[in-house]
């Protein structure tokens, strides 16, 4: 699968593509890396980015990255520790996988702000969902 067909497929993640604006900016089997460029709407009460947006982000880097080899896989637990405040710029989650079996995966994905600073590390199980070939 080519980095352009792991696009078009998750175009149509609305949520994460559309509404947040997280962008794929590298796939490759059991490698992807994302970007979102904070906006007001990303931001809370406070003035950072809100937790949900950095996990949409960390989200859709494992998708794209458990997805690109044709294989079906989803999320079925997620874990996000979150180790600083974002504020501005463009946030990079970058996924790799550290297990992929026939039936499930697990990946972390880390979150970086645009000077390298950590913001948050995630660890997501995946199961393989794809339709069985006898």
């Amino acid at each position: 699968m080519t980095i352009d067909e792991t696009r078009a497929l998750f175009a149509h993640d609305l949520y994460a593509t559309q509404q947040t604006g997280v962008r794929i900016t590298e796939a490759g089997e059991r490698h992807a890396v994302c970007e979102l460029t904070v906006a007001e709407s990303h931001r809370n009460a406070m003035g950072s980015v809100m937790g949900g947006a950095v996990f949409t982000l960390a989200d859709l880097a494992f998708a794209a990255a458990a997805n690109h080899g044709g294989l079906q896989w989803v999320s079925v637990c997620s874990t996000i520790n979150y180790l600083a405040a974002a504020t501005e710029g463009v946030l990079r989650a970058e996924a790799r996988c550290v297990k992929e079996g026939r039936r499930s995966c697990v990946y972390t994905i880390e979150v970086r702000d645009a000077c390298g600073r950590r913001i948050a590390l995630v660890t997501t199980t995946g199961t393989n969902v794809s339709t069985p070939t006898t």
